[in-house]
């Protein structure tokens, strides 16, 4: 029971530190977004629950600090509705309260009666603010450890895998994938992980000469930092290592954008193959995932410092920070999905205010709050069913009561 409460702690404070920071940067990009907006704000809280601290600002906004730190939030000045965006009815209703209270004219400050660009930007920044978040720890990376020098050229072809089947041979240099040109291993490595058994064109230069070849990636199963394993493409090649080159700030920059582009892609090509059942969709992870994920970094990041003598925090840190550049776009893209209670859903409204000249109805937009509401929760209870049964915790609470 000891090593269990250790293992948990382990894991819930490295993956509380590094959601909060997520879920933080997210709600600052719709916070000072709005400032700019000059939208009025009564809180910015990070973390949930009854607050350990709170004071005003000038501008009268109340910062708290939650007791759990697990995100936070802002709340705009009358952000009563569940779609912030009331219908006609609505904001007639709201706008004789405001200015019966506060004295006329005070209902521009209100979000609900912004202009229609302004309130989408406002929602926008919040994702943007999770991209940026990746772009610039990416470009951290690449300033303190430098930029991948191995060149895609194969040294040695492995018998009987795919690169061998396809006819690939040693001294190839590969120079695209699918038409998207390649200048490292690593990236021929990245771009076929996540497609086992999915046709890839792999454009090579054959001693000055162009060719181009369809390779099939086979699944290799290895150790999931989610728990379990999983099947990850490879290929079959080997290349030359060689040390990566130092980068000045402006191609740091450039590399993190490029990072982030590439693992946005990624996810979203991964997602469409689970949604159209090209991959199992036990391959969702949950909080509980997440969680394990960050307890194993941990773990190695411990490894790293007795056996490499790596000092602790340094290994912590460049660990934990890849995850969080790495869970900041999956969270920046999940809010920008066309679902009521994420982002992407105060858009939808948005998209048909634009068009029907009109908010929707606010019953209408109720229940597709609560629908989007049940989609979520029932995706989040099958994504923790996942990972509870692959990281066999059944098995482990049942042993604690036989």
């Amino acid at each position: 029971m000891i090593a269990i409460c250790h293992a948990l702690l382990v894991s819930l404070v490295p993956f509380a530190v590094v959601i909060s920071l997520i879920v933080t940067v997210h709600e600052l990009g719709h916070f000072l977004t709005a400032k700019a907006c000059d939208v009025a704000i009564e809180r910015f809280s990070i973390g949930f629950g009854a607050a350990l601290a709170k004071w005003s600002d000038r501008s009268g906004v109340e910062w708290r600090i939650g007791w759990m730190p697990l995100g936070g939030y802002v709340k705009f000045a009358g952000d009563e509705n569940a779609a912030s965006a009331p219908d006609r009815r609505g904001l007639a209703a709201l706008k004789l309260e405001i200015e019966a209270r506060e004295g006329p004219g005070a209902s521009r400050r209100y979000l609900a009666f912004k202009p229609l660009w302004q309130r989408a930007l406002i929602v926008v920044a919040g994702p943007a603010a999770n991209l940026l978040l990746a772009i610039l720890i990416f470009a951290g990376f690449f300033m303190a450890f430098g930029e991948s020098a191995t060149p895609p050229v194969i040294r040695a072809v492995i018998p009987a895998e795919a690169g061998a089947q396809a006819g690939l041979l040693p001294g190839d240099r590969i120079t695209a994938l699918d038409g998207r040109a390649v200048s490292t291993f690593e990236d021929v490595q990245f771009y076929v992980q996540y497609r086992v058994g999915v046709p890839v064109n792999v454009t090579v230069d054959r001693s000055g000469r162009a060719l181009t070849l369809r390779v099939r990636p086979e699944g290799a199963r290895e150790a999931s930092l989610f728990g379990g394993s999983q099947s990850v493409g490879r290929l079959g090649l080997v290349a030359a290592a060689a040390p990566p080159r130092a980068v000045s700030a402006p191609r740091a920059l450039w590399l993190g954008v490029s990072r982030t582009y590439d693992v946005a892609a990624t996810t979203l090509y991964y997602l469409g193959r689970i949604l159209s059942g090209q991959v199992s969709p036990a391959q969702l992870h949950s909080v509980v995932g997440m969680v394990h994920a960050s307890g194993a970094l941990t773990h190695q990041a411990d490894l790293a410092s007795r056996d490499s003598g790596v000092n602790w925090v340094e290994a912590e840190v460049f660990l934990l920070s890849q995850l969080a550049a790495v869970m900041s776009i999956s969270i920046g893209l999940m809010n920008l999905l066309p679902v009521p209670t994420l982002d992407g859903g105060h858009l939808m409204f948005y998209a048909y205010e634009a068009l029907a000249r009109k908010p929707a109805n606010a019953a209408v937009q109720a229940a597709g709050y609560r629908a989007g509401l049940a989609l979520l929760v029932g995706l989040m209870l099958f994504a923790t069913w996942n990972d509870l049964a692959r990281l066999r915790l059944f098995q482990v609470f049942g042993s604690l009561f036989s």
